[in-house]
C-alpha cells in the first residue's frame, strides 16, 4: 500500500529551496498556489515576483528536486506564473493603475538613453509583462521612430487613448507636435505636461510604466519626481570619461530627490569609446551594476526601422544583453516591493 503524501510534507519539502534573489524560502514568501496531491503526483504553482524573473529555471529546477524527494511522490507538475508586487507609494496616485514607475535617465545626450528605454520596455513585455512606455524626452521625441508607431488612436472618455506595439503602450510628445516643430517649454509647462502625460491618458492595469527623460538634470526630472513616486532610475552612460561624469552628476541628482538607484548601465561598449567606465561608476557611487550593451550597427539600424533590437536581432550579443538588462531591473523591483510585504497569499486545495 503507497503512503498517503500530506501538503504539510510537501510544503516541508518546499521550505527549504531559497528564492535567490530575495533570500528566503518560496514557503516563508507565499509563493506555493494551488496545491494539489492525487495518489502520487503532486501539483502546485509557483507565483514570482516578475514573469521577467532571470532565476525562473533554477527556481523551478529546485522545487522539482525538492518535493520529488519526499516519499512517495513519484510525478511533480509544476505551473510557472508571476504577480508584480505594487509600489505601495503608488497606490491611489493620479488615480495610476501601475505597479512601478521606472525613469531611465543620463547626465548627457546621445548615449543611447532612448534605445535602452524602448528595448527595456520591450523586454519586460515579451516575458509576459504589462508595460508602458513615457517619452518624457519633450525636446527631442524619437521613441515613436523607435518604435514604428506614427498616431495614437485618438481619444475616448476624455482621455487620451495610448498606441501599442510590441507589446508595449507608448505615449509621446512626438504624436502631438507636427514633424519639425520646436518645442520651447518653461518649467511649469513642462511640469503640466508631464503630469497630463500620466493622468490624463488611458494607461490600463500596468507592471511597469518606463519613462524615457531628457537628458542633464534639469526640470523634467525635477517635475517627474516631484509628480510621481518614482520605483526607481536607471542611469545609462557611455564609456567615454565626459559622459561618466555627466552620468555621476545626474545619479547624485536622483540620490538628493531620494530615488532609488535600480543602477548603472554601460551603453554602446567597444573599441571605439572603450569598456568598464560604467562599471567603475556603480562601483564608486555603491550602486548596481546593471550591465554592459556591446556597440553594434545593427541595434542602430533597428532603432530607425522602428524594431527595437530584441526584436530584430533577438540573438545578437546586443540584445541578449538588453534582456538581461531587463530581468536585473525587474529582480531589483521585487526585492524592494517585497520590503513592502506585498507578497501574494497563500492558497492550499
Amino acid at each position: 500500500m503507497s503512503k498517503t503524501i500530506s501538503p504539510e510534507a510537501v510544503l516541508a519539502a518546499l521550505s527549504q529551496v531559497q528564492e535567490p534573489e530575495l533570500h528566503k524560502d518560496l514557503v516563508s514568501l507565499n509563493m506555493i498556489r494551488d496545491l494539489q496531491i492525487e495518489g502520487d503526483r503532486v501539483s502546485f504553482t509557483i507565483v514570482l515576483t516578475t514573469p521577467a524573473c532571470p532565476l525562473k529555471g533554477s527556481i523551478e529546477q529546485a522545487a522539482r528536486q525538492a518535493v520529488m524527494g519526499v516519499p512517495g511522490v513519484k510525478t511533480v507538475d509544476i505551473k510557472m506564473d508571476a504577480s508584480v508586487p505594487h509600489d505601495g507609494r503608488l497606490r491611489g496616485l493620479l488615480s495610476l493603475p501601475v505597479r512601478n514607475a521606472i525613469a531611465v535617465a543620463s547626465g548627457k545626450g546621445g548615449v543611447g538613453k532612448s534605445t535602452i528605454s524602448v528595448n527595456l520596455a520591450v523586454a519586460l513585455a515579451q516575458s509576459g509583462a504589462r508595460v508602458g512606455l513615457l517619452d518624457a524626452d519633450i525636446y527631442g521625441p524619437n521613441i515613436p521612430t523607435m518604435m514604428g508607431i506614427r498616431e495614437i488612436p485618438g481619444a475616448k472618455d476624455n482621455k487620451l487613448i495610448p498606441a501599442e506595439a510590441y507589446g508595449v503602450k507608448l505615449m509621446s510628445m512626438g504624436f502631438l507636435v507636427k514633424p519639425g516643430q520646436p518645442l520651447i517649454w518653461r518649467g511649469p509647462m513642462l511640469h503640466s505636461a508631464i503630469r497630463q502625460f500620466l493622468a490624463d491618458v488611458e494607461w490600463g492595469e500596468l507592471d511597469y510604466l518606463i519613462i524615457d527623460l531628457p537628458p542633464g538634470t534639469g526640470d523634467a526630472a525635477l517635475s517627474l519626481a516631484q509628480t510621481l513616486p518614482l520605483s526607481g532610475v536607471v542611469i545609462v552612460t557611455i564609456p567615454q570619461s565626459v559622459s561618466l561624469e555627466d552620468a555621476s552628476r545626474g545619479l547624485s541628482m536622483f540620490q538628493t530627490l531620494e530615488v532609488p538607484i535600480l543602477g548603472v548601465v554601460e551603453n554602446m561598449r567597444g573599441e571605439f569609446f572603450g569598456a568598464g567606465g560604467g562599471e567603475d561608476l556603480a562601483r564608486i557611487a555603491k550602486v548596481p551594476f546593471l550591465g554592459a550593451v556591446p556597440m553594434e550597427a545593427s541595434v542602430r539600424v533597428s532603432g530607425d526601422s522602428g524594431q527595437p533590437a530584441v526584436v530584430a536581432h533577438p540573438e545578437s550579443p546586443a540584445a541578449q544583453a538588453l534582456r538581461a538588462i531587463a530581468e536585473q531591473v525587474a529582480a531589483r523591483l521585487s526585492v524592494e516591493a517585497m520590503r513592502q510585504n506585498n507578497a501574494p497569499t497563500i492558497n492550499v486545495v
